[in-house]
Formats: structure tokens, C-alpha cells, sequence
């Protein structure tokens, strides 16, 4: 229903020239002792630099298990595919926020049938009041009534981990 608007996982990320050059330039800092590689806490520090928080462990193994083809550390050209991948899941969760945001118009952090009802009214005002509603209930993955950032973060990414 809603996966168009977050298909931009599913391509090549695109990274512009700045970024590039901002992530190269994150890369030579990290790079202790210029070995031409990062190593895991290398990594970890260019994480904080470049989005401002520290990766847990699960992330960052994540991360080197993904990209990393030598056992030493990540490569500059494999470190700058990693943060354009990061970033472009940044750019995604930015968007599913701030549709999300639309529709909760009262700031409550969770959407009701009358928030979902109105939404749709704006984005698809043919759809009946009926499939509206069995959209909401679908939606509602624990059936409270409410939907939460969580239940509609797992309708926007349904079917992306099958392609």
C-alpha cells in the first residue's frame, strides 16, 4: 500500500560528490596509522563522525560481516558503499517519519481510525469508508486500536527484505 514511497533501499543508493568527499575525508581521519583500512573501533569512530551516535555491537558486526572481503578492516571503497547504504536507510527512515507525521496530526506518536480515516480522505478520497477501515485494522498489527510508528514502519517495509 504505502511501499512506493519507500523504495529507496531497494536501488543503488546515490551519493553525491560531497558526500564522497566528506566520507573519504571521515575515512583518512579514522584510518590510524594510515594502513588503508579501518579497523572495528576505526569504524566505530567514523560512525559517531559521520552520524552522530555509536553503533552497537550487532551493528557494526553487521556492517564488517557485510563488507568487509579481507580480515584486516574495511577498505575505503568498501567503507564509502557502507555509509552511502547508511545514509540512503537514514534518507528512508526520514520520510517514513515524516509521512507518518501527516497522518498523526495531533502529535500523539500513535494514529487512530479517525486520524487514518481523515488521511486517506486527503491521499484517496474514493476509497470506501470500509476498505479504509480494514486498511486500519490490517495496519493495527496488536489490534489496540491505535497504530503505532511500529505497526506503520512494518506495512511500509513489508515485502522489501523479499526483493
Amino acid at each position: 500500500m504505502f511501499s512506493a514511497a519507500s523504495n529507496s533501499l531497494c536501488s543503488k543508493p546515490q551519493v553525491s560528490d560531497n558526500d564522497k568527499k566528506t566520507f573519504l575525508r571521515v575515512f583518512q581521519l579514522c584510518d590510524e596509522g594510515n594502513k588503508g583500512y579501518l579497523s572495528r573501533e576505526d569504524l566505530k569512530v567514523a560512525v559517531v563522525m559521520l552520524f552522530g551516535y555509536k553503533p552497537s555491537k550487532l551493528e557494526v558486526d553487521s556492517m564488517l560481516s557485510s563488507f568487509m572481503i579481507n580480515t584486516t578492516g574495511v577498505t575505503s571503497d568498501n567503507f564509502l558503499k557502507m555509509m552511502a547504504l547508511k545514509k540512503a536507510a537514514q534518507l528512508s527512515f526520514g520520510n517514513q517519519r515524516e509521512i507518518f507525521s501527516v497522518f498523526d496530526v495531533h502529535c500523539r506518536g500513535f494514529l487512530t481510525l479517525e486520524d487514518f480515516k481523515r488521511a486517506f480522505r486527503q491521499v484517496a478520497p474514493h476509497l470506501s469508508e470500509r476498505t479504509v477501515v480494514e486498511a486500519f485494522r490490517e495496519v493495527d498489527q496488536d489490534s489496540d486500536g491505535l497504530v503505532s510508528y511500529k505497526d506503520f514502519e512494518f506495512v511500509l517495509n513489508y515485502g522489501e527484505d523479499d526483493q
